[in-house]
Order: C-alpha cells, then structure tokens, then sequence
C-alpha cells in the first residue's frame, strides 16, 4: 500500500483511543455540519427571498424525505460495518467485493427511490396534512428533489467506504467543495431566476452530483482492496446478505423513527404555516448539535466493527466509554449555547415574530437535553457495530417511535395539553428511556462475547 493511501486511513486496532476518535471524528463531524450549513442556506434564501408559505413547505418535507430515504442510507450503514470488520481482519478479497457490491447497490437504491418518491409524493402530503397554502409548492420541491436522489445515494455509500477504513477527511472536503456550489446556485435560481422551491431543490441535485462524482473519483484511484473498477461492478451475494443484516434493521429503525416525525409533523402542521416555519427553522438549528454528536456516535460504529474484526474487544469497551464522554460534553456545549442565542439564530431564519416564537418554544425544550438522543445513538451504533443490527432496532422502535405515539394518541388529545410545545416532551421522554434500554443491551452483547472467548 501506498504511503498516499495509508494517509487516507485510520487504524482503530491499535493506539491511543481519544486522538484516533478525534482524527475519524471531527472530519465527520464538519462534514455534517457543512451539509446542514448549506441545508441551513436553502431554507434562509428561500425564507428571505421566497416568503413563509415557500419555507414552510421546504420544512414541512424533510421528515418524508428521511422517511424514503432512510432505508437505503441504512443500507450504508451495513455496508461501512461489514467493510470495517473485513478491514480490520486484513481479509482484502472481502474487502474489495464489499467495494463493489456497495456502489451498484447505490445505483439501484436511487432508482428505486425516485420512482417511488415522484409517484407517491401527492398522497403522503395529504397523509401528512401539509396546509393548503403550501401543498402545491411542497409537492413540487418533492419531486424535482427525488429527480436526482440517486447522487446522493452514490454519495452516502461511497462515503461509507471511505469511512470503513477511517478515511472521513476527503468526504469533507468534496461536502464543503459541493455545498459552496450549492449556496451559489441557490441565490442564481431564486433571486434572478425566481424558481422558489424548485430552484432550491434543482441546485441541491447539482450539487449531490458533485459530491458523488467526487467520491466516485477517489474510490477509482484507490490502491489495494479499496479500489473501485467500473467494470468489475457486481453485487456479491454472500457480501450483500451480510449488509442487509445490519443495514436493513438500520435503515428499518431510521424510517419507524421518520414515520414518527412524520406523525409529529402532521401534528405541527396543524398549527398553521407560522408554527410549522418557526419549527423547521429550529429543528434545522438542532441539527447542528445532533450532527456534532452523532460524529462520535459514527467513530464509535466504526471502532467496534473494526476491533470485532480484529478481536480486540477490549478497545471496544474503551471506545464506547470516550465516545460517550465526547457526546456529552458536545451535547452540553452546543445545545446550551443555542438555548441562550436561540432567538438570534432563529432571526437568521425569519424576522417574523410568531415564527420565531415557535422555534424558541422547540428549542428551549429540546436543546438542553439533546445530549440524551447523543449518548442514545452511540450506544445503539456499538452494539450494531458488533453485529447485533436487530436489538438496537427492535429498542429504538419500542423506546423511541412507540412512546411518541403513544404520546400523541393520548396525552396530546387531552384538550389543556393540545399545544404544539406537548409535543417536543416526547424527545427528551423517550430518549431517556431507550438510552438506558440500549445499555442494558450492550452489556448483554459483551456478555455473550466474553462467553465464547472462554469457550475458546
């Protein structure tokens, strides 16, 4: 291997924990936060030069997009597990059939995902009871978005490679190279062209396709088991069982965990366009603090798999332990700091006072204990990390989706409690009681681990 490849990778078998979780981490981590940062960029162009009813409908959507799109990117998930754990054995052959699985597996995820979401697009916004005054204008965003899905799946699984072998630094730099793309097209389209939402959606499309040619490009000019060859494109049947047991209890997990958003967001959208904006804005915000977080939570996804690999399970349990510890503190930080600029942030958004009010409202509820929902998904990427992809679904589907709606089906009917705030009680509620349910199955993985060990 070359000394140029070796300086794209991390190896979590060996070392000081903290600066190699840091090293795969903080990349991550600005990656996310670029993302959301253009995200950020589309909604404030759109607010400020489209008007309320074009935000509220770019808001009123993200929760079925990651309703569509979650079971595919879950499919990324288990494929950045199995390529670590095969990473981390040195098995290479494994290595370079997981390669290629995962990219035409991405093709096909984006094809799928198109049809699916241009066809479907007027019937789940009505399910949705997206307000009238937006529905035309969200209906439209949708389907130009879902035109070119299949760049952003090409991203996500080529990223995923990428981060298998603790490569995080290049998926940033094509993120922040893509995204300035996109805030550049974004004021073209709306402010000269005019295009409202679809001008949003057409420049995210453009800039998807950036960012997944990019990918494509480094993958191509790997050396070793991580090289991509266009015509070695197959989809190895043995490597694609094993992504789908751990993608697709992943990806299951993330689309129950939309469609309870997507239920939560039906309620809010209830309330009227000012609220459904005032949320969007502030739920934009937050995910700032979660992607800060759930950097750690990836490290730790991929710590794990590669030392299962390596049969280094005591790093597993070291890694855990400072991951947990960064998402804290992270999640201390970040979220108190947006509860006391909360208005300023909001301000960015919209200068409307009610909207702003209503994103206050989510924020002081959410933010200061957003480091729970942190600590919640490190602990539940671990134990999918070792190969358990079915018990942190099954919990998260009982802890986290189950108690939401059981809380929308009954406390939030009782008429004193009928508000909009009710309804963000639920996060902190729900992801106290699964964080603790996740640890509790975590010592029962490395239980079972610390059982065959003896064995052998």
């Amino acid at each position: 291997m070359s000394a140029v490849a070796k300086t794209h990778q991390i190896d979590m078998t060996n070392g000081a924990i903290l600066p190699k979780l840091l090293s795969f981490s903080i990349p991550l981590i600005f990656s996310s936060a670029l993302q959301l940062l253009f995200n950020a960029a589309d909604v404030i162009v759109v607010g400020r030069f489209a008007g309320e009813n074009s935000l509220a409908a770019v808001g009123a959507t993200g929760a079925l997009i990651n309703l569509m799109v979650n079971l595919f990117v879950g499919l990324s998930v288990g494929t950045n597990v199995v390529t670590a754990h095969f990473f981390g054995a040195g098995r290479d052959n494994e290595v370079e059939q997981s390669v290629h699985t995962a990219v035409l597996v991405s093709l096909y995820s984006g094809i799928i995902l198109t049809v699916v979401g241009i066809v479907g697009t007027r019937f789940i916004l009505q399910f949705m009871q997206v307000p009238p005054e937006v529905f035309d204008l969200a209906s439209l965003y949708l389907k130009v978005y879902f035109g070119g899905i299949t760049a952003s799946m090409v991203y996500n699984f080529g990223s995923a490679i990428l981060r298998a072998k603790g490569d995080t630094r290049r998926p940033m730099y094509y993120l922040l190279f893509a995204g300035v793309i996109n805030v550049i097209l974004n004021l073209i389209f709306v402010i000269f062209f005019k295009m409202d939402v679809a001008g949003v959606a057409l420049a995210t499309i453009i800039s998807q396709c950036i960012s997944a040619t990019l990918v494509i490009r480094a993958l191509m000019k790997e050396d070793g088991a991580f090289h991509l060859n266009l015509r070695r494109l197959r989809i190895e049947r043995g490597i694609l069982i094993q992504v789908i047991k751990i993608g697709v209890p992943a990806g299951f997990q993330g689309m129950v965990f939309s469609l309870s958003n997507v239920v939560i967001q039906s309620s809010i959208n209830s309330f009227g366009a000012q609220v459904v904006a005032g949320s969007s804005a502030a739920g934009n915000i937050e995910g700032f603090i979660y992607t800060s977080m759930n950097g750690f939570a990836q490290g730790a996804l991929t710590f794990s798999s590669q030392n299962l690999g390596a049969g280094r399970l005591d790093r597993v349990k070291k890694a855990v332990a400072v991951s947990e510890l960064a998402v804290l503190v992270a999640g201390l930080l970040l979220g108190g700091t947006v509860f006391l600029f909360r208005e300023f942030f909001l301000g960015l958004y919209s200068n409307n006072p009610a909207v702003i009010a209503a994103g206050s409202s989510r924020i002081s509820i959410i933010c200061l204990l957003y480091f729970l929902c942190g600590m919640m998904e490190t602990t539940a990427n671990t134990v999918r990390g070792l190969g358990h992809s079915l018990l942190p679904m099954i919990v998260s589907i009982a802890g986290v989706c189950g108690i939401r709606l059981l809380w929308i089906a009954t406390i939030f009917q009782i008429p004193q409690f009928h508000t909009f705030e009710v309804l963000f009680y639920s996060y902190p509620v729900t992801w106290t009681i699964t964080l603790l349910s996740h640890a509790l199955c975590l010592m029962v993985v490395f239980r079972k681990y610390a059982r065959e060990n003896s064995k052998n």
